[in-house]
């Protein structure tokens, strides 16, 4: 059997309610009305609509007041208003208060029965939305949980065994057996390198990174970043300069995601550069903000692979050839992007890559009374 969407027609003049009733007699709807604002409220509790007609001008609370009651109660809720009053300033002021949209007296009957079934529609949109992002995060809590117990626990053991396996075996294994050995190692830590990277990615939880965020030093960031790429860069013969600009204002942040976030950026540069070449880091603060720009003249990034590079799990075709999951840019982004920040990318295939993030500063007023509650971190 069809579910009829539930409409409601607040207005104080008997005959708009009638003759609105009589339009959506015989559709697919359950009608109700009141003839001013608290009553209507009253009926958007008791009646649960998916569409509410607003008049504006009604005695008693106003139309825009009933709007934002409505807004506050059930935000998914569409409002429509109906006015012989209309302006272009009280049509500016109805959206602001959260209706979808604006229809004058006198109307047609078919201008009517339109906008009811667009705004229905909308309703059912919203709907729909809701509850694909619900399904979307119950799918991700459960696959965390999948891999952590289901796959995470068991290599685990296995890692265990192989070293006490290991270590038993030390003195009959023979050359073969013990190459044999060593690759099973291997592949086991890249599974559970793998698993690792799953769990990062669906892990990410910007609501609670925020919860943490207190000022932070910038300078801090960029140097344990370099500190972290420091090994690899040696191996290689690649130069790391940096150019920090003096007296930089803080970050309100997390300085352990945000140094993962440019471990990740600089890594990538130094792993994607040629032996014995530079990257270079520049911070330049500006009146609001600050740029990290991360530069390098090494493989760089295809232009169709651009578009895709900071989504999770993607691996560039041209370019980046060397292994790893895709993971790291994504999570870069999920954290810069958490700290009200964004992040570009500027590259061309053999010439090198430019990585500019540009983040919000606090000023020093700011930063000091936030100190009342947390200690900068170094």
């Amino acid at each position: 059997m069809e579910t009829k969407s539930k409409i409601l027609l607040i207005d104080d003049e008997e005959v708009v309610l009638d003759s609105c009733s009589q339009i959506l007699a015989g559709g697919p709807y359950e009608v109700a009305s009141a003839s001013n604002g608290t009553s209507g409220l009253n009926l958007v509790q008791e009646f649960h609509p998916d569409l509410v007609f607003v008049d504006l001008k009604m005695p008693g609370i106003s139309g825009f007041d009933v709007l934002e009651k409505i807004n506050q109660l059930d935000s998914t809720i569409v409002t429509v208003v109906i006015t012989g009053y209309a302006t272009v300033s009280s049509a500016v002021e109805a959206m602001k208060k959260g209706a979808y949209d604006f229809l004058p007296k006198p109307f047609m009957p078919d201008e009517f029965r339109l906008i009811t079934r667009r705004s229905l529609e909308k309703r059912r949109l919203v709907l729909e939305t809701i509850a694909l992002r619900r399904e979307k995060e119950i799918l991700r809590e459960n696959f965390a949980a999948i891999v952590s117990h289901e796959l995470k626990s068991p290599l685990g053991a296995i890692q265990q065994n192989i070293f006490v396996l290991e270590q038993e075996l030390s003195g009959t294994l023979n050359e073969a057996q013990h190459g044999r050995l060593e690759r099973i190692k291997i592949r086991v830590d890249d599974l559970v390198r793998l698993i690792n990277s799953w769990l990062r990615v669906i892990s990410v939880d910007i609501g609670k990174l925020r919860e943490h965020f207190v000022p932070i030093s910038v300078e801090s960031v960029v140097t344990a970043a370099i500190e972290s790429a420091e090994p690899l860069a040696k191996r290689k013969n690649i130069e790391i300069d940096a150019c920090v600009t003096e007296a930089l204002r803080p970050l309100m942040g997390d300085r352990v995601s945000l140094t993962e976030a440019l471990v990740n950026i600089l890594g990538n540069a130094v792993k994607y550069s040629h032996d014995g070449s530079k990257v270079n880091i520049n911070v330049n603060q500006g009146e609001h903000n600050l740029f990290i720009i991360i530069s390098d003249s090494g493989v760089g990034i295809a232009k169709e692979d651009l578009p895709h590079i900071f989504d999770g799990f993607f691996r560039g075709k041209a370019g980046y050839a060397e292994g790893g999951h895709g993971i790291g840019l994504a999570i870069s982004k999920q954290i810069i992007e958490a700290h009200d920040g964004s992040i570009t990318v500027d590259s061309e295939l053999g010439k090198g890559t430019t990585f500019i993030i540009n983040l919000p500063t606090v000023n020093v007023s700011a930063s000091a009374s936030s100190e009342d509650k947390a200690v900068m971190q170094p």
